[in-house]
């Protein structure tokens, strides 16, 4: 079993603290575009929630990845996705590379203050011309005696406004592609690093997300997480984590629109009759709900299969895609049900529509998932 007894208590912290904490506020961070996410990293730091399976020794609560994945499907309960997504980079995107493969002297300068919500951090691996496609990035780091500098750019980077550090993937060398890069930890402030503007997004609203320069900054090679040129590895690794947390938190935002839908249409009449009364209503919710339940199965599967040591690139990949097509489907669904009501931003159901957009785009389109899928199914034309 997945979740036992142990996993009743942080859960109900954390459903508490989400109720008391984030909720009430959402729609003010929504409408100005950003959280405050010091302050509430902080308070969720203090609580031990940023460090669930790190560990212990650089503040982490030493946990099996279960109580992570519990984390990020009650998460899911927040009503919007940015807010979410800012702690999920925080705590399953930028730093499992880290927590594995890092120094122990670089774990307590970037991981530590993590882990206590003292530092906010993001992930750069995307650039304008090398989203999906990782093996095609620019950004460089060139060995400069016992530095790196470091020169380029990073695209859509979640809470790289207010950042105070970057897990920065760039290439260390002129070799083959997918050896020839490293992830490397970068101060914000240090000299060269601009964030040359915040992004206006869809959806998401809440979070911040910048477009970030690189100009001669200069680093440390200790900054660098593990071995020269394993970065694209490493990152490959850290999309698992990633992809599972992304659709994990997407389940109790679908369970709640779908709830909502149920409350309005039950309410709403229209042509003599409530609209649940219709069957293409109450037939398609009920469709929806089990689209939901199959998802959690295939998602538990995988965990279980992380915490066992297993490679879960195939499970992680399905869930993955699963979730960004779950949730396009379900949202427009459900939206179509509210009417006009739907079309109105004061309504979550038509924050989720555009929220939940993002989920077959970031951490590698659908389409990737499907070409990692293919590969290893050996249906691939051209795959060895």
């Amino acid at each position: 079993m997945l979740f036992t007894a142990d996993h009743d208590e942080p859960r109900r912290i954390l459903q508490k603290f989400i109720a008391a904490e984030i909720n009430p506020f959402v729609d003010e961070w929504e409408e100005a575009g950003q959280f405050p996410s010091h302050a509430l990293f902080k308070k969720l730091g203090n609580l031990g929630f940023l460090g669930l399976n790190k560990p212990v020794e650089f503040g982490g609560q030493g946990l099996d990845y279960s109580y992570a994945l519990m984390m990020a499907e009650e998460l899911g309960a927040i009503h919007c996705g940015g807010v979410p997504m800012a702690i999920g980079v925080q705590t399953d995107m930028a730093t499992p590379a880290l927590a594995r493969f890092g120094s122990d002297e670089v774990r307590r300068e970037f991981l530590a203050p993590a882990i206590a919500g003292d530092a906010v951090a993001c992930i750069g691996v995307s650039e304008p011309g090398a989203g999906s496609d990782v093996a095609s990035i620019k950004t460089n780091a060139r060995s400069d005696g016992d530095d790196y500098v470091i020169n380029g750019g990073k695209m859509w980077i979640t809470n790289g406004v207010k950042a105070d550090w970057i897990c920065l993937l760039a290439n260390t060398s002129d070799g083959q592609v997918h050896r020839n890069k490293s992830l490397i930890c970068v101060p914000m402030k240090t000299k060269g690093v601009e964030v040359a503007r915040k992004l206006d997004k869809m959806g998401m609203r809440s979070s911040d997300t910048a477009q970030i320069f690189f100009d001669n900054v200069r680093v440390p090679k200790r900054n660098r997480i593990g071995e020269e040129g394993k970065g694209f590895t490493y990152q490959m690794v850290q999309f698992q984590e990633e992809r599972l947390w992304g659709a994990a938190a997407c389940l109790k935002a679908h369970e709640y629109i779908i709830a909502e839908t149920i409350e309005y249409t039950r309410n709403r009449k229209a042509f003599g009759k409530t609209l649940l009364d219709n069957q293409v209503v109450h037939f398609k919710l009920a469709e929806m709900q089990t689209e939901v339940e199959l998802l959690r199965a295939l998602i538990y599967r995988a965990a279980e299969a992380l915490i066992a040591g297993e490679d879960v690139t195939r499970l992680a990949t399905m869930a993955k895609l699963k979730a960004g097509r779950l949730g396009r489907e379900l949202t427009d669904a459900c939206l179509q049900f509210w009417g006009g009501m739907g079309f109105m931003n004061e309504t979550h159901v038509s924050r989720a529509y555009r929220d939940s957009r993002l989920t077959s785009i970031g951490g590698g389109a659908d389409e990737v998932m499907l070409t990692v899928l293919c590969k290893m199914m050996g249906t691939l034309p051209g795959a060895k």
